[in-house]
């Protein structure tokens, strides 16, 4: 992993590949490179889909290796929908496999003067960069089987669908998983919106021929991966809960804890929240002949994602992710598994993030588009968006912008990103996570969800104020250098509740790098990020007053608890003085 890859698909006379050395960036990885390649070279202001902005897709520091959970990819950009930096995290096969191929980055810049379409095709013998305008408006499950019928079916896609390709803020990057289906998603901010500005559908790789990046000390890395694998097993959350039950078993957990939003953040609870549990989909799954226990990326042993078919045993979606299933189901007054799952297919192959999608939905219902708890009227609004009518259009244009046009007063956006599953106001410290994040309202920022709710690394109250702005604070600086590695964000329940995890963490690192990294340098790596981050948002003229949850969470209380956001505009502007 010694280079990068530049595609300047702006280039006079056609799109120009070139690979260079790390150069400036050596040392970094995942959030780390995209964050600070964004900072250095594009400028903050910008359009976000013109010429001038790029589109950084990095696989992590561990991404490559045989270290456990090391699989997750980082996409950065100048965000279409928020206005500032970007970076959208994804499971599936693309951090390892570009890895593998040697890309520290791959690095999309310039613009077509014409409107053709290119696919990008990365083997161990080079780059090919090659006009394919038959792809055009291909949903990413036909385009992915049209590049498996073309490439075979070793290969992995990083692509977009007719959202991307419309340039819709709310449109996704799609990774295959290991069966090559498009079903991981960097699905945050409109970055699908920047690779369509940049003309490209498809990257294709395929890393036949290539091997595992060594470390330097290949006995140390060993034992270390067994210390780090041993954790994650013995934890209650990655070791049990997830796996059995993927990342929905939260719904039951978080409707419980009265901070399920429902009806887009009316209530905190959803009386139909055991008919979409985790516990519910999995049973389903198993019963129909799916799974709910599957890896989406080689090196994955917590496994919480799985396999949702049809009560004829026919593949639906993947196992819809928590996130996916308050979106399109609580947050919509929606119980039927069935229906969410069908738009979590929508959403994959369109080409949309599930989370903003779900949000305009909940807006749009708001609105009277359609009623609360009609899931064909969801499906229904979903596939306007995959036609591109102009409807369509509004709504994948995401939940601000649906908020605008129709009038509607309560949009739950903060830098006109939705938030996601969790109500702020009765969980306290992910609302300061959502509210001062860079990257806009954003849970996997600082999941504070960990210590207010599932107490991993201690427990905060999450009805109360004291502690918040510190827990959101060293969970956003942690997550920021958990980004830069490739892995898994939930090893962090690990990482928290056991220092023995956390050092085969910083051991696996040093053993490769052959380096001596301590905790305080794990620190001090995801201070520099954030750093970088809000430097490029302020020059982008983004001010505290854009670190603000929407005023209703403060106006308006929610039950069970009767109660609204209460951390000060003050308190939110002390998080991030370290």
């Amino acid at each position: 992993m010694d280079k990068i890859l530049r595609i300047d698909m702006g280039a006079k006379g056609g799109p120009k590949v070139t690979v260079e050395g790390l150069g400036a960036y050596a040392g970094l990885g995942g959030r780390a490179m995209t964050s600070t390649v964004i900072a250095q070279e594009v400028p903050p202001l910008c359009h976000p889909l013109g010429a001038e902005n790029k589109l950084v897709i990095a696989p992590g520091l561990l991404s490559g290796t045989s270290a456990a959970m090391s699989g997750r990819i980082s996409v950065g950009c100048k965000s279409p929908l928020t206005g500032g930096i970007k970076e959208a995290n994804s499971g599936g096969q693309g951090a390892q496999v570009l890895a593998r191929l040697g890309y520290a980055a791959v690095i999309l810049e310039g613009k077509p003067e014409s409107d053709d379409l290119y696919r990008v095709l990365i083997t161990k013998d080079g780059v090919k960069v090659e006009k394919d305008n038959a792809l055009k408006m291909l949903p990413n499950y036909d385009l992915v089987d049209a590049m498996k019928k073309k490439f075979g079916d070793k290969i992995t896609c990083i692509s977009i669908g007719p959202a991307g390709e419309m340039k819709l803020a709310a449109a996704s990057v799609a990774i295959t998983d290991i069966e090559v289906r498009p079903s991981r998603h960097a699905g945050r901010g409109g970055v699908g919106a920047v690779m369509g500005a940049k003309g490209v559908k498809v990257i294709v790789m395929d890393d036949t021929g290539c091997k595992n990046r060594e470390p330097k000390d290949a006995e140390k890395f060993r034992a270390a991966n067994k210390v780090f694998v041993n954790g994650l097993s013995t934890h209650s959350v990655t070791g049990q809960a997830l796996p059995a039950y993927g990342t929905n078993v939260l719904t039951n957990i978080i409707n419980e804890a009265g901070g399920y939003p429902t009806y887009n953040f009316r209530d905190g609870q959803f009386a139909g929240a055991a008919k979409i549990s985790g516990e519910t989909f999995a049973d389903l799954e198993t019963k129909r002949g799916g799974s709910a226990t599957h890896p989406c990326h080689r090196g994955c042993v917590i496994r919480c994602s799985g396999t949702f078919v049809d009560k004829d045993g026919h593949f639906v979606s993947k196992q819809p992710e928590y996130e996916t299933v308050w979106a399109h189901g609580g947050n919509c007054g929606i119980d039927d598994p069935d229906a969410i799952a069908r738009i979590d297919f929508l959403d994959d192959t369109f080409g949309l993030d599930t989370i903003e999608m779900g949000a305009t939905i909940g807006v749009a219902m708001q609105a009277g588009l359609a009623k609360f708890g009609d899931a064909q009227a969801a499906i229904r609004l979903i596939e306007e968006v995959g036609k591109g009518t102009p409807l369509g259009r509004i709504l994948g244009s995401g939940a601000a912008v649906t908020g605008k046009v129709f009038g509607v007063e309560k949009v739950p956006v903060v830098k006109n990103q939705a938030l996601p599953a969790y109500d702020p106001r009765a969980i306290q410290g992910i609302g300061v996570t959502y509210a001062t994040s860079p990257m806009g309202a954003d849970h996997t920022a600082g999941y504070a969800i960990a210590t207010n709710i599932l107490k991993s690394g201690g427990y905060v109250d999450p009805l109360k104020t004291e502690g918040q702005v510190e827990l959101s604070r060293n969970l956003q600086i942690a997550t920021a250098a958990i980004d830069s590695t490739g892995m898994c964000l939930f090893i962090a329940f690990a990482v928290l509740d056991q220092p023995e995890t956390f050092q085969a963490l910083i051991d696996l690192l040093n053993a490769f790098y052959g380096g001596n990294l301590t905790a305080d340098d794990v620190t001090a790596l995801g201070k520099k990020v954030l750093k970088l981050e809000r430097d490029f948002n302020a020059r982008a003229g983004f001010t505290r007053e854009q670190d603000r949850l929407p005023r209703f969470f403060t106006t308006e209380k929610v039950g069970p608890h009767n109660i609204a956001f209460q951390v000060t505009d003050a308190e939110l502007d002390q998080v991030f003085n370290w």
